[in-house]
């Protein structure tokens, strides 16, 4: 029955949220579903808190013969306050998530809105309409005679009891979870947990974007292409590929982000690979693609081609994974110092598909008309051009009629290929002059080579050459690669004497000094966790704030915001035991389980406080709150885990749910003993017990429901 009577309060306060999000304007998606599963777990917490505080008083002797709706009202009297402050502080963890910025910003918001608005509503359901249902439904099962406390609970007594009172094993037990702590954060350092912006995704789809040199024939394309597409059709998780070449694939999301859907001319090239259901393999796409660009990187080389094995992303929109963008005024100089970059990347491991945005140096031939020769000949420039043209690009001749079409069929007369590829077959042919004699090309014009000029690029009006690669294999992040790629590119000596700049997030300053900014995954990367990083001090200011105006005490919330940190003990072992990195979703768990932490300690010190000020001793009230209220912490984070669990074998979301599982679990366990403790070191040398509004005026006359220790 409490179960029906706390399950009551996820419908009734989801509902409202549904209704506030849409006048919010969003829609019915994938991360707005999120945001709900986000706190479903946690929509029961204020109504687990107000059903067990009221099935205590219940079962108090006292009480069993006063009426079960003032038993109620007083047991939801002793909880109100620290419930409404617990779930401010969790509003307090969340919502500034709403105002990171940048490409993910647009994408979460919808996360910290719908959540604060379900928590807000879970709260008036669990002050309102939950100890309506429960004086209701619980109130024939309701009293019972005082029940012996379990084995558990008297276990934590005398531990807690020792903990206290010897001075060895309570600074021991600190001196632990600084350890654990410590040891935890370490397996960043040593490689067992991985930062990325976003895990891997496990698509049925991904594109071979080939690049041949410049100068490839489209026929030489098409050839090296179909080689490519059968080596990969050997992969066994491949159902069939299609091939185009000179032209882009058909408009997909890596068209649009990366530009591939403008790539035009002889010498380019797509491969679309499609695989098996996801049900039907056991690889995820991510190791398939590895798996197959080891098998055809060969052949590239073999033929002089550039491939990348582009996968369709799960975000962030960016022209590659690793992107190097180069600025100076020279553009040689540029080109010299993107060549160099290029170098490196190819010799690091791990760093694939490496690429710049350079064109191949192609021979142009200039021919200009000798006009003396010409007007000696009688042969005007216009008829030079004009053969020119015929010759290469080809003169319309007409239109072709036949009875068999219905259309007219365009009459172009040219040159074959191979003629017209020919300098010395182009400079022999005749040009007719006005008194009727044939010359030949070559003695009316002036030949003159040079090389093609080549695309200049800008980003916000400053000239820049991208070098590009992708990451897979030995790493799989970008941040890795820049933190190795970085001192290497330091030592790069250019002529003018200076190092090279490099520049993380923002644009260089000085567009005459020679220096490079990492962009690509690297950039989204560093402003997210920059801005959920921003987010979280603003977090921890609210909470700090929130508890100082309620125990008018800037002490006491440094011990209740304590078990923060703790949630790290959880967290960064589940991601390494599980292989995922930690990402923005993992960090937004993080922020979102702070809250969560945060609001079991409020609780939990205003318990200790209320037995304080009711005459308990400080050992004594420290114990007991642990003791009683150890039930809603453990049915919270009971709740929280259930509730996460559904997204816990979603590539993108995982780290969301693992931090807010192995968080709480770990948080939970570690804050029953760590809370208690760091009160007591906190308190200990005070003379008074703190005023609480729940204590009588006259302790002597303390009632019952008040004074009685379950």
């Amino acid at each position: 029955r409490a179960t029906a009577v706390t399950a009551v309060a996820m419908p009734v306060s989801l509902i409202p949220a549904f209704a506030f999000m849409a006048l919010a304007g969003f829609s019915l998606d994938l991360v707005s579903l999120l945001a709900l599963t986000l706190v479903i777990g946690i929509l029961v917490d204020d109504a687990i808190v107000v059903v067990e505080n009221i099935v205590r008083h219940w079962r108090m002797p006292a009480n069993h013969d006063r009426p079960p709706f003032e038993v109620a009202i007083e047991a939801v009297d002793e909880v109100g306050n620290p419930t409404i402050l617990a779930t401010l502080a969790v509003v307090a963890a969340i919502l500034p998530m709403a105002f990171v910025g940048g490409l993910m910003g647009p994408y979460m918001r919808p996360i910290p809105i719908g959540a604060s608005a379900a928590m807000l509503f879970s709260l008036l359901v669990a002050l309102i309409v939950t100890p309506w249902a429960a004086v209701r439904i619980l109130k024939p099962g309701g009293h019972h005679e005082g029940e012996r406390e379990d084995f558990v609970t008297r276990l934590y007594r005398r531990f807690m009891g020792s903990l206290l009172h010897r001075t060895i094993l309570r600074w021991s037990f600190v001196g632990g979870v600084v350890v654990l702590l410590a040891a935890s954060v370490s397996l960043f350092y040593f490689g067992f947990v991985k930062v990325k912006m976003l895990p891997f995704d496990n698509k049925s789809e991904f594109q071979v974007i080939v690049d041949m040199p410049n100068g490839a024939t489209l026929e030489e394309t098409q050839r090296v292409t179909q080689l490519l597409a059968e080596e990969t059709q050997k992969q066994r998780e491949v159902v069939n590929v299609e091939t185009y070449a000179g032209t882009a694939s058909p408009y997909n999301f890596n068209g649009l982000v990366r530009h591939y859907y403008l790539r035009r001319g002889p010498n380019v090239a797509d491969i679309q690979v499609n695989l098996l259901p996801k049900g039907e393999r056991d690889l995820q796409s991510h190791e398939i693609a590895k798996q197959v660009r080891k098998r055809i990187q060969p052949i590239a080389d073999r033929y002089g081609a550039r491939i990348k094995v582009a996968e369709v992303p799960p975000g962030p929109p960016v022209l590659e994974t690793l992107v190097a963008e180069v600025y100076g005024p020279s553009m040689e100089r540029r080109i010299a110092l993107a060549r160099q970059i290029r170098d490196l990347f190819k010799q690091t491991k791990g760093v694939v598909d490496v690429d710049w945005y350079v064109e191949d140096d192609q021979q142009k031939y200039n021919l200009s008309v000798d006009e003396e020769k010409a007007a000696i000949s009688g042969i005007s420039e216009d008829d030079v051009a004009r053969a020119m043209q015929v010759a290469s690009s080809g003169y319309a001749a007409g239109l072709l009629h036949q009875e068999t079409e219905k259309e007219d069929v365009s009459l172009t007369v040219r040159l074959d290929r191979a003629t017209r590829s020919d300098l010395e077959r182009i400079q022999s042919l005749k040009v007719t002059g006005h008194n009727g004699h044939q010359v030949a090309l070559g003695e009316l014009v002036h030949v003159e080579k040079s090389i093609e000029d080549k695309s200049i690029y800008h980003k916000n009006l400053m000239p820049v050459t991208y070098v590009t690669a992708d990451i897979a294999g030995e790493i799989e992040s970008p941040v890795y690669a820049v933190l190795k790629l970085g001192p290497e590119i330091d030592k790069i000596k250019i002529p003018e004497g200076y190092q090279i700049e490099q520049h993380m997030a923002a644009l260089p300053s000085d567009p005459e000094r020679y220096s490079m900014k990492w962009d690509g995954e690297w950039h989204i990367t560093v402003e997210v966790f920059r801005d959920l990083g921003l987010a979280f001090a603003a977090v921890l200011v609210l909470i700090y704030v929130l508890v100082v105006g309620w125990f008018r005490s800037f002490v006491t919330p440094l011990v209740i915001m304590a078990p923060i940190p703790l949630t790290l003990v959880g967290i960064l072992p589940a991601h390494a035991l599980m292989g995922a990195f930690f990402t923005a979703t993992s960090m937004i768990g993080f922020i979102a389980g702070a809250g969560i932490i945060v609001r079991n300690s409020i609780i939990l010190v205003d318990f200790i406080e209320l037995r304080r000020s009711q005459g308990m001793a400080l050992e004594d009230a420290v114990v007991d709150a642990g003791a009683v209220r150890f039930r809603p912490m453990l049915l919270t984070a009971a709740a929280v885990v259930v509730g996460a669990s559904v997204i816990l074998f979603d590539p993108i979301f995982q780290g969301l749910a693992l931090s807010l599982m192995a968080g709480e679990v770990a948080s939970t366990v570690l804050s029953r003993m760590a809370v208690p403790v760091l009160y007591y070191l906190s308190k200990r040398g005070d003379s008074f017990p703190p005023m609480h509004p729940h204590a009588p005026e006259n302790v002597g006359e303390c009632e019952a429901p008040q004074c009685e220790i379950a």
